[in-house]
């Protein structure tokens, strides 16, 4: 039998087009079939994501969240993933989870990008300066080359610090004016109130909303919902799941309609912008079928790099 691969944060390199275009491949296939189960002790939780698309395979992601380990010197968040082969079942990898969500995230809305922002697109904001900031800062000029970048964080010395790593990114103070500039901003914050206001968005611009990830999150208002038109990731995963698409959905603000489509109709061409002079709105929710196609991407590289 076969030794199992166990995967880590230092076994594979991936090239952002390839893993974008394997998304985009993806998302061609049959829907899949998607369960999320959480269990609870306390305030920690373990959360298994679980997907299986006929044609590509089945992934279980299992992660456990304990809050307090950041005070104990241990990760917060850690977990695996099973990948699963289509045809025979077998155990093919075991991944960290936190190489999957770091490709995953950003692969997401990078898809989202390169399917809804106008292909003229010349300068990027990222709102946040975390790990998946950083991640979004070194990708992006892949599939847009030559895109300027800014950054603006709450914590402005943590932006600054951030650009300082990368020639092309200028940390910038002023979150209006900021937006004013982008024609493609993408927040990956923790807020729980609205980061971008829908009134400083100008015609053309593309909204990439990465953080909010449970009910009571959400970086942008309803306002924004309104001017925009609103393509998520996943209709499974999101509409009833996260704060950026319930609350505005609750209030009334939008109603299920203007809800455009998701990747499997923006691959397949049935959705999308429909002027350059759209308002382009993407959630990013990143299911496990998302997760799974970014599985067998690392996989694949994995297995190319030990031949």
């Amino acid at each position: 039998m076969a030794e199992i691969p166990y995967i880590g944060a230092t076994d594979v390199s991936l090239e952002w087009p390839v893993l974008v275009e394997a998304l985009r491949a993806g998302h061609l296939t049959p829907r899949p079939e998607i369960s999320d189960q959480f269990l609870h002790r306390g305030v920690d939780t373990l959360l298994s994501r679980a997907a299986w698309i006929d044609g590509q395979g089945v992934a279980v992601k299992s992660v456990t969240v304990l809050p307090e380990n950041p005070a104990k010197g241990l990760p917060s968040v850690q977990g695996a993933m099973l990948l699963f082969n289509d045809a025979s079942g077998a155990v093919e990898a075991v991944i960290d989870s936190t190489v999957v969500t770091k490709w995953k995230t950003v692969g997401d809305s990078l898809l989202g990008a390169s399917l809804l922002a106008r292909p003229d697109a010349r300068r990027l904001l990222v709102v946040g300066a975390g790990a998946v900031a950083e991640g979004l800062i070194t990708a992006y000029p892949a599939i847009f080359p030559g895109i300027e970048i800014e950054i603006w964080n709450r914590n402005a010395e943590k932006a600054e610090a951030l650009a300082a790593k990368y020639p092309q990114v200028r940390a910038v103070p002023d979150l209006e004016a900021a937006v004013a500039r982008a024609d493609i901003i993408s927040t990956a914050t923790m807020a729980k109130a609205p980061v971008i206001l829908g009134d400083w968005l100008r015609a053309g611009q593309h909204l990439d909303l990465i953080g909010a990830f449970t009910k009571d999150m959400r970086e942008t208002d309803d306002r924004a919902m309104q001017r925009a038109r609103v393509f998520v990731d996943s209709v499974e995963t999101t509409i009833a799941h996260i704060g950026e698409i319930m609350m505005p959905l609750a209030s009334g603000a939008i109603k299920r309609d203007d809800i455009l489509g998701d990747l499997y109709d923006l691959a397949a061409g049935a959705a999308g912008r429909q002027s350059p002079d759209d308002i382009t709105l993407y959630k990013n929710g990143g299911g496990a079928h998302l997760d799974l196609m970014t599985g067998k991407v690392i996989l694949a590289a994995y297995r190319a790099n030990s031949a």
